[in-house]
């Protein structure tokens, strides 16, 4: 009901079911994320690409996993994709930006037009060049401060069932 396939939901299986399951995953090619939260999970959280522990699992899922969500909410599971992408997406500009400016301004400190102009740049407006490329990145890294999570409208869970479990009757 929240959107995976139910092709792609494996539920009551032993351990070593889950391991199999996402080593065939892997041998297909897939990336595989796995979610859980008990002492049976934690040796396919940690065959899977990206393991993903329940907040208020077991101690050794959160140590098996690579994430552990602090809410309980699968929807947090969306979150941490998004905001994975986002981080990343701002590695890459980072990257980018750092290659370019320093393509260009190496050359310039180090005296490509000297050729042309007969004057040589000062080594302390170099130096403040080379700070400035490493000012800019840290301020667009920064910008991750202001990161918004996706929101979403439909109700799941506990949140249709009035914060009730659905099995209290």
């Amino acid at each position: 009901d929240i959107g995976i396939p139910a092709a792609n939901v494996i539920a009551d299986v032993l351990p070593a079911g889950k391991i199999e399951y996402v080593k065939r995953l892997r041998s297909e090619g897939e990336r595989v994320a796995m979610v859980g939260d008990g002492v049976n999970d934690s040796p396919a959280l940690a065959e899977a690409d990206v393991g993903i522990a329940i907040g208020s699992g077991t101690k050794i899922a959160h140590e098996a996993a690579g994430i552990v969500l602090v809410n309980s909410k699968l929807t947090d599971i969306l979150v941490a994709i998004d905001l994975a992408k986002t981080i990343y997406f701002r590695i890459r500009l980072n990257f980018l930006w750092a290659l370019g400016y320093n393509s260009l301004a190496i050359p310039v400190a180090a005296g490509i037009f000297y050729p042309l102009t007969h004057t040589a740049l000062p080594p302390y407006v170099a130096a403040f060049a080379m700070a400035l490329s490493s000012v800019s990145v840290l301020t667009s890294s920064l910008s991750l401060n202001r990161y918004k999570p996706p929101t979403f409208s439909k109700k799941y869970g506990r949140d249709i069932r009035g914060g009730e479990l659905g099995i209290e009757k």
